[in-house]
């Protein structure tokens, strides 16, 4: 560190310090060292000194006390740190520096000892730009903890600096396995968008590096693990004018069809993941669509042709299309059309032709090895493809471009929904 300082603290607060900087020859010398991002290293009054990052940079252009043109610059910095005894650099600021304390350009020594890897900060993460010697390093569990963008231009290399922080957290070097014979309980789960990643994490046969990878033709994501807001986004139309009707028969639709398959389950409510048949279902709400209510004395329930009278919908609607006795103003034969007969016209035909779509096969007819649909009891299996337990694999690559666009979010909702749920579980 030079002797000579650069300027002083002219005032100082939590959010920011301000380093006067009164000559312009000074500036000039220092200019490198004075651009927002670097660095400066302030004394705190004792051995120890605050470093700080610049934010901003102000100029005022005046006359000194002679006249003569004048240069004042004012630096804005953010206390990062402190440098304790000039030894070792601790990322807290328990005091700041008081006005006229003076301030100096980092240098390459204090900048080594600020970004210096220890037990918490091991995790790479490049070099500095300001010192290419210098390896950045940062606290891995918080950074993977949080939200993080890496953004840039068409080209600039994004994906390749996704690959190399996920492969640093994998262990791939030089196209090695640097774990190879090691424990790593690392997991990293890739949602590739344009199908880019496959290639990046994919080793020699014996580097022991298992890869899984789930496309559209490989993924199984049971529909019945949707909540409420996920089937409704699905297969109704919120737009329509009774969408509202819409939602309240399709959810007393799927709560009489959970109740009906998972008869042991205390409280079932919509949004409670346990299987129901959306076939059952569509029949349910055409049923509803075509439902003829009896209007002689004491009948006022839905009848069929054979004259049956319908007590409970569920007992007949999930399990075939009903016929039901036609509508009639005759004495004796009196019956009229039910509350939503005709209105969901549209709302089945939906139905009908996503349960026909083979592009949402995995969503609407996913099956396990044997051939049998995923059921309640099922759900360990199905978060292992996700977790890679299955092959003991670190890296998870869920492949969407050959996902349907129209349930794309609804794939990455729920896919990363049952990850975080059972996380927390476990």
């Amino acid at each position: 560190m030079s002797t000579n300082s650069i300027g002083q603290v002219l005032s100082c607060s939590p959010e920011a310090i301000i380093v006067l900087i009164d000559d312009l020859k000074v500036f000039e010398e220092h200019k490198t060292a004075l651009q927002v991002g670097r660095y400066l290293q302030i004394a705190q009054g004792n051995s120890d000194f605050t470093i700080a990052s610049i934010r901003n940079i102000r100029g005022v252009h005046g006359q000194d006390s002679e006249g003569k043109p004048k240069w004042q610059f004012q630096i804005e910095c953010q206390a990062v740190g402190t440098l304790i005894d000039g030894k070792t650099f601790e990322r807290a600021s328990v005091l700041l520096p008081v006005p006229t304390e003076p301030a100096f350009p980092a240098d390459e020594e204090t900048l080594s000892k600020l970004f210096a890897e220890d037990a918490e900060y091991q995790f790479p993460l490049g070099q500095l730009s300001l010192n290419k010697a210098t390896s950045m390093k940062i606290h891995g569990d918080r950074f993977f903890s949080k939200h993080i963008a890496i953004v840039g231009s068409t080209g600039s290399g994004k994906s390749c600096t996704v690959s190399r922080i996920l492969h640093d957290v994998v262990g791939i070097a030089d196209d090695k396995n640097s774990n190879l014979g090691k424990q790593n309980n690392s997991h990293v789960v890739v949602f590739d968008i344009h199908d880019e990643y496959t290639a990046v994490f994919t080793l020699e046969e014996e580097q022991e590096f298992t890869l899984n990878r789930l496309d559209v033709d490989s993924l199984q994501l049971p529909y019945w693990l949707m909540n409420s807001e996920e089937l409704e986004s699905m297969f109704i139309e919120s737009n329509e004018q009774n969408s509202h009707n819409q939602v309240s028969q399709f959810k007393q639709a799927v709560v009489l069809n959970k109740e009906r398959h998972n008869p042991g389950f205390q409280d079932i409510t919509y949004d409670t993941p346990v299987y129901f048949s959306i076939k059952e279902v569509y029949r349910y709400i055409e049923n509803m669509n075509r439902e003829v209510i009896g209007r002689l004395t004491g009948e006022d329930r839905p009848k069929l042709e054979d004259g049956t009278l319908i007590d409970a919908r569920e007992n007949y609607y999930f399990d075939k299309k009903c016929v039901f006795v036609a509508t009639s103003t005759a004495t004796a034969t009196r019956a009229t059309n039910g509350p939503f007969n005709g209105e969901f016209n549209r709302f089945v035909s939906r139905l009908e032709t996503k349960l026909s779509d083979k592009r949402l096969r995995f969503l609407l007819e996913p099956v396990k090895s044997d051939g049998m649909p995923f059921e309640t009891a099922d759900f360990e299996q199905i978060m292992k493809q996700f977790l890679g337990y299955l092959n003991r694999a670190n890296v998870t690559i869920i492949d969407l471009s050959g996902i349907p666009f129209e349930v794309l979010s609804i794939t990455v909702s729920l896919v990363s929904r049952l990850i975080f749920a059972s996380i927390t579980r476990s």
